[in-house]
């Protein structure tokens, strides 16, 4: 890529940077980064701090960077600094940022030296900067201090690899070249992640601090251990520079002095610095977007269809607007009808797959809850026929009878139905339940209007209570009855329009049930039989309760007369399906009593006999229509009432319950999401548009040619040797220049059998000696494996340039 063509570029990235701070935390597309990786003190935090053209980061001994640093470098006219925790406050002095980095790192680390992968975001704005996206990580340490927990280095590692990982994360892998190249933790882990070499940029530091009469020559020319993007010599301040505040416009200049002068590196010093380091980290950054860019605009096309629908409805919102208002409270109580109708019937469009819920449930209970809870209700056998004997004698009296009485059957049988009201009772409740479980799930998507929400769940789930007890209190009977016992001082008897259901007895006024006169509760209550009066033509028959307490008013009992014995057995009857029994208590003395009482002639047991398989059968059938009818009825009575309720009534009671501009008063999360739809959507169209430019202004460049890297996966072993000739190899043909591809390529390639050249080796080897002074006229002596080991002589003189080579 040509340099106009970069010229180009860099404003494109630059809004694409900002298209994509745009889309903030809500956009999970992130934009290429440079990850910069190295040991403790390799100079990581000088190399950035060069680019800034500032100092501002955190120094000291050991471990200084404790939390991955974000640095995003952005060419501006005004010089400052932003945090993203600080938003809206502009750093001007530096010292501040470091300040404020070191605080920021102490308030999740603590002050011991501990570590978080939670990163810190700061943003750089400068004229003296490229257009870069740096992450500043940990030094790969291995023996913990103060707060580190003893696994220090597996978790700096891990911290590294959330990061380099990343497919879009091009690695800068640091190395100081006083220390053994081979043994790079840097360059091993980028191999790791980055096996082809394609996102790997390795850069030496410490060049000046290399032991006398040996240099880095070969490492930078990408001869010995190479690199397919190859390698970036930097020379950063000294401590004793920084302690004494040099400037770093002063240090650059030092280096590039350092590089011209240098007799190793003078040939290339117009592609070591850190300044031609910025140029290539921001060329390699812009082809890695324009590389990645396929992928990028389909996912940004994705996110915008997801979104579309939504923003369509925010585009023309007025907050304010009381026909807004009017439309989306109607739209959304249909919404709310569907939706529940949906998850009773089935069909919905978000279908439930970790339990059962709604139609589903219900369906369950009517036809495994609620029948098993009818089977597993056994009898007793010894205690039903027992019951059966005392039934007929007590029909026969002191007759005995010959024919099987029919009464004692129906006795049995009424008992045995009372049994059925405990699981018919509690399959009412678990539907009722369930459907306000519904009603709950169906108002989620009212959440957005708080009080809207909560409202139509306090209006529906009321009315379902009510019928849930208009369910249970199914009507038995309805009739007129007279109250016999009221004396003529306090309006003497009169006839009431009597509903008995199976929880209470109320009586209204007349048959049209507007005006309740009282409703007394089925609890504890008994109904015997009174004589008839001498003076009445009535039958009677009274209601008392078993703990003594009165039963209406102040009266102990509540004498009911009927105009005849038919209409008081009709309504005993009913009473008894309702629970209320006949007084009728049978005084047994003791066992033997009772097995006396339940001693049976052969007749007798004739008689038992036939009534306890009559009431088998019956109760068989009895069971099978229960099993039918329970739930029929509350889906009359309760589920088709409460859709009915929805679709015609809610409305009209949320109208009447609260105004309408409080009902449709928006969540400011409602309000919040609404802004950042319509910013996400305008940053994703304004991110397209700039993707499309970035295509038309650039043109990709092939990456470099693969290089033989095996040596990185024997980094914990010896070094590879230097090559073996003494001297440098004389090429015929003058060095290339750097070309314009995707990263430095190598200043001298690698070389081949007809070059003249050794080839470079793969494993370590011994030392050549070094030239006496009578080969003063030769190449300077090769870099040592180990950088700790002083030659033993240093060549007087700087060897000539070679032919071809610029000096």
């Amino acid at each position: 890529m040509g340099n106009r063509e970069m010229e180009e570029l860099i404003p494109l990235v630059n809004r694409l940077q900002d298209a994509f701070s745009a889309l903030g935390q809500s956009c999970l597309l992130e934009l290429p980064q440079i990850a910069v990786v190295g040991g403790q003190s390799a100079g990581k935090s000088s190399v950035l701090e060069n680019f800034v053209g500032r100092d501002f980061l955190p120094r000291g001994s050991g471990i200084v960077t404790r939390r991955p640093l974000v640095l995003q470098l952005v060419t501006s006219k005004a010089e400052y600094g932003e945090f993203l925790h600080c938003k809206g406050k502009k750093f001007t002095d530096f010292d501040e940022v470091r300040h404020e980095i070191e605080a920021e790192t102490d308030r999740v680390t603590g002050m011991n030296k501990g570590i978080s992968p939670i990163p810190i975001n700061l943003r750089v704005y400068s004229p003296h900067v490229l257009n870069l996206t740096l992450i500043d990580l940990p030094g790969i340490t291995k023996v913990p201090v103060g707060d580190q927990p003893p696994d220090i280095e597996y978790q700096i590692r891990d911290m590294i690899m959330q990061f380099i990982t990343r497919e879009n994360c091009l690695i800068l892998a640091v190395t100081p070249a006083n220390t053994d190249l081979a043994n790079s933790d840097a360059l091993k882990l980028a191999k790791e992640v980055d096996p082809q070499g394609l996102r790997t940029i390795g850069v030496i530091t410490k060049l000046d601090l290399m032991d006398e009469g040996t240099d880095a020559r070969d490492v930078l020319e990408n001869k010995l251990l190479p690199l397919r993007r190859g390698y970036v010599g930097v020379v950063n301040r000294s401590q004793k520079d920084i302690d004494g505040k040099k400037d770093i416009k002063a240090a650059m200049l030092a280096e590039r002095k350092f590089f011209l002068s240098h007799p190793a590196y003078r040939h290339i010093a117009d592609r070591m610095g850190t300044p031609h380091l910025q140029k290539v980290l921001n060329q390699q950054l812009t082809n890695h977007i324009r590389d990645t860019l396929p992928n990028f605009r389909n996912k940004l096309q994705g996110q915008l269809l997801s979104i579309e629908h939504e923003v369509e409805a925010y585009k023309n919102f007025k907050p304010e607007d009381p026909t807004r208002k009017t439309k989306a409270l109607l739209q959304m109580v249909q919404q709310f009808a569907v939706d529940f109708e949906k998850r009773i019937e089935g069909s919905g469009d978000q279908v439930d797959t970790l339990e059962l819920s709604g139609g589903a449930k219900i369906n369950r209970i009517f036809h495994e809850s609620f029948p098993f809870e009818i089977v597993k209700m056994e009898f007793n056998e010894k205690e039903l026929r027992r019951e059966i004997s005392y039934a007929i004698k007590n029909i026969h009296g002191i007759r005995t009878g010959l024919f099987t009485p029919d009464m004692a059957f129906e006795a049995i049988v009424k008992k045995q139905i009372v049994k059925l009201k405990g699981p018919s009772l509690k399959s009412v409740d678990l539907v009722m339940q369930e459907l306000i479980n519904t009603v709950k799930k169906c108002t989620k998507k009212l959440a957005n209007f708080p009080r809207l929400c909560e409202e139509t769940e306090r209006i529906v789930a009321n009315h379902i209570r009510e019928r849930e007890g208009k369910t249970k209190d199914q009507v038995i009977r309805k009739g007129w009855l007279t109250i016999s016992n009221i004396g003529i001082m306090k309006g003497g008897s009169k006839g009431y329009w009597f509903v008995l259901t199976a929880e209470s007895l109320s009586w209204y006024k007349d048959d049209e049930e507007k005006e309740k006169k009282y409703m007394l509760p089925l609890d504890n209550l008994k109904v015997r039989d009174v004589e008839k009066s001498f003076m009445s033509s009535k039958h009677i028959f009274a209601l008392f309760n078993t703990e003594q307490r009165n039963v209406y008013k102040d009266y102990r009992f509540l004498e009911l007369a009927c105009d005849s014995q038919e209409d008081v057995d009709s309504w005993k009857a009913s009473l008894l399906r309702a629970g209320v029994y006949p007084d009728k208590s049978l005084t047994e003395n003791d066992e033997n009593g009772q097995a006396e009482n339940f001693s049976m002639d052969p007749q007798l047991e004739r008689q038992v006999e036939t009534i306890r398989n009559l009431v088998d059968s019956y109760m068989s059938i009895i069971n099978k229509c229960i099993r039918d009818l329970i739930p029929k009825t509350i889906m009359h009575l309760m589920i088709n009432n409460v859709k009915d309720f929805i679709n015609s009534e809610l409305l009209a009671q949320l109208y009447s319950s609260e105004d309408q501009n409080t009902l449709m008063e928006e969540s400011a999360e409602q309000a919040q999401r609404r802004d950042e739809m319509l910013r996400m959507y305008q940053a994703l169209k304004e991110a397209l548009v700039i993707i499309g430019d970035i295509n038309t202004a650039t043109v990709s460049t092939p990456a470099p040619p693969p290089v033989d890297d095996s040596w990185i996966q024997h980094s914990r072993r010896s070094p590879p040797p230097s090559p073996t000739a003494q001297r440098r190899p004389t090429l015929s043909a003058p060095l290339p220049r750097p070309t314009s591809g995707r990263g430095p390529a190598p200043a001298i390639p690698s070389p081949g059998p007809h070059s003249g050249a050794p080839p470079v080796p793969f494993r370590p080897g011994p030392l050549p000696p070094f030239p006496n002074s009578s080969d003063s006229l030769g190449a300077p002596p090769q870099v040592p494996s180990r950088p700790t080991r002083a030659p033993p002589s240093v060549p007087r003189r700087p060897p000539p340039a070679v032919p071809g080579r610029p000096s």
